[in-house]
């Protein structure tokens, strides 16, 4: 036990680092998970029917309650467009390029964290598997118990990189997860810029993927 314990006193500060990644790199999770999941996506498909058919009825005032009454990022793009009260094409369509770079990297924003904190408990694991492998060889020394001291040590050494690497396959997961997310109202948000301004110069309805 002795290699066992020489191994944990000098590779404990690795655990506990790679903890406080896995801690950070879920705290930006749920941070975003909170902004696209939970503020910026809703039914995006009813939405966006209910808001060109009150466009098209002539009902702009309406339009613009029912988008600054959600938090959804469709909302805040077509509150913009909206409030133009322009009704020419080319000034419209320069509006809602303006808008949507204003609403996209808010999806997108601190996901760039999470590859690199799983890259960082990855290494951290790394670390401490070497550190672990030669306080192990240190430890055992010549003695009639060599191999099983070395073998103790060495069992204790794979724990930092499994603790890494399993915070890093969880952040991957969540990263993959919300990039999906943001992708779908992104692609939303785009159907809804086009259908928009089509409403606002009176132009034939046209729904994008469907019959």
């Amino acid at each position: 036990m002795g290699a066992a314990t020489g191994w944990y006193r000098e590779s404990g500060p690795i655990l506990l680092l790679i903890a406080v990644v896995g801690v950070a790199g879920i705290i930006v999770l749920l941070e975003r998970f909170y902004v696209i999941v939970v503020r910026s996506k809703t039914n995006g498909r009813v939405l966006i029917e209910r808001i060109i058919q009150l466009v098209r009825g002539g009902k702009i005032d309406d339009a613009l309650k029912m988008c600054a009454s959600s938090t959804a990022a469709l909302c805040d793009l077509g509150l913009v467009i909206l409030r133009s009260r322009s009704r020419d094409e080319r000034e419209l369509q320069q509006v809602a390029t303006a808008a949507s770079l204003g609403v996209t990297p808010k999806l997108s924003r601190r996901l760039q964290y999470l590859p690199m904190l799983g890259g960082v408990a990855i290494m951290l694991g790394a670390i401490g598997a070497l550190w672990g492998v030669r306080v192990s060889l240190l430890a055992a020394g010549p003695d009639p118990d060599h191999a099983q001291r070395l073998s103790a040590g060495l069992a204790g050494a794979v724990i930092p990189p499994i603790l890494g690497i399993s915070v890093a396959v969880m952040l991957a997961l969540g990263r993959v997860y919300l990039v999906s997310q943001a992708e779908a109202i992104t692609e939303q948000l785009d159907e809804f810029s086009a259908r928009l301004i089509n409403a606002l110069i009176d132009r034939p309805d046209v729904r994008l993927g469907h019959r």
